[in-house]
């Protein structure tokens, strides 16, 4: 082992601090960086690249053979070539914009988070960032349990470093219960059903959480009274039934003709059903347009 490797060792045993290098926040490392310590740099525009920045956590050092060499290519007389150290300037993670970084990931402003463990390497200066989409899931929701909570530090030109966090997570969030069974096929009425909130784990799901979003809608199944509402059980009503009387648009142009139908099949705004001509018992096909009301293009129908 040479010399240089027993002080290499003998640093790493003894916790030493190496030298300071230049902080560089940017990628890539410019001749303005190099200024600061060679002025015949100077003579560059200061934002012309000289040569890629370390990444987070490791040194980039610049020989003397290196930047002698890099004065030769741009014509530039040195009057001493010392080696230069670069470096991303690095911090610890605190608790604090943690913290910050996750409530700003969660909707619902009743939410106790708390940090049981984290990443303990430094990471590069720059804005923490957590997604909800990130967030582990515990086994039972209803349990409250740590969960490994998935992020990143946002640095240099839209870069990321990533971190974990360890947490516990718990929010006050609204859910929507039905106040009586209601039976499959059931047309939801705001009066079958009540707004309450609890603390639970906020993870993705399809729990209904306001009143807007199941009043009106059909049940799929039959929804037990003092449940919690999905909106999985919960259909958008068909505008049109089968059987109904539905008024029929055709448009040719500048031509337009209206007339009554009946519907074969039932649909919404945008979909597309049978119905069935009362003059001539003859089954066609058109759209939606709304309540009780279709649409034919009579000339899209002739193109086809």
């Amino acid at each position: 082992m040479t010399v240089a490797s027993h002080a290499v060792l003998g640093c790493v045993l003894l916790a030493c601090r190496l030298p300071a290098c230049t902080a560089v926040d940017h990628d890539p490392i410019t001749a303005g960086d190099l200024a600061a310590a060679l002025p015949a740099f100077a003579r560059l525009p200061a934002d012309a690249p000289i040569v890629p920045a370390p990444a987070p956590g490791v040194r980039r050092t610049l020989r003397s053979f290196e930047l002698a060499s890099l004065a030769r290519n741009y014509s530039l007389d040195l009057a001493s070539t010392p080696e230069l150290c670069f470096e991303w300037p690095m911090e610890s993670l605190h608790p604090d914009r943690l913290l910050d970084a996750m409530r700003s990931a969660l909707p619902y402003p009743q939410t106790t988070i708390e940090i049981l463990r984290t990443s303990l390497q430094p990471v590069p200066r720059g804005r923490i960032e957590f997604r909800r989409e990130d967030l582990g899931t515990p086994a039972s929701p209803a349990v409250r349990a740590a969960v490994v909570w998935r992020g990143s530090v946002v640095y240099g030109a839209n870069r990321r470093f990533s971190i974990w966090a360890r947490v516990l997570v718990s929010s006050r969030l609204p859910r929507i219960v039905a106040t009586q069974t209601l039976p499959r096929g059931k047309i939801v009425t705001p009066a079958e059903v009540r707004l309450e909130f609890a603390d639970a784990f906020p993870g993705p799901g399809d729990a209904a959480r306001s009143l807007d979003q199941v009043s009106g809608r059909v049940s799929l199944r039959t929804i037990d009274a003092g449940t919690e509402i999905h909106l999985s059980q919960l259909v958008i009503p068909a505008e049109i039934n089968r059987g109904d009387l539905v008024e029929v648009e055709v448009r040719s142009g500048a031509t337009r003709l209206v007339f009554a139908a009946r519907s074969e099949s039932q649909g919404r705004s945008g979909q597309t059903i049978a119905l069935r001509n009362l003059s001539s018992n003859k089954v066609f096909q058109a759209r939606v347009d709304g309540k009780g009301k279709a649409f034919l293009d009579a000339g899209a129908v002739h193109g086809n």
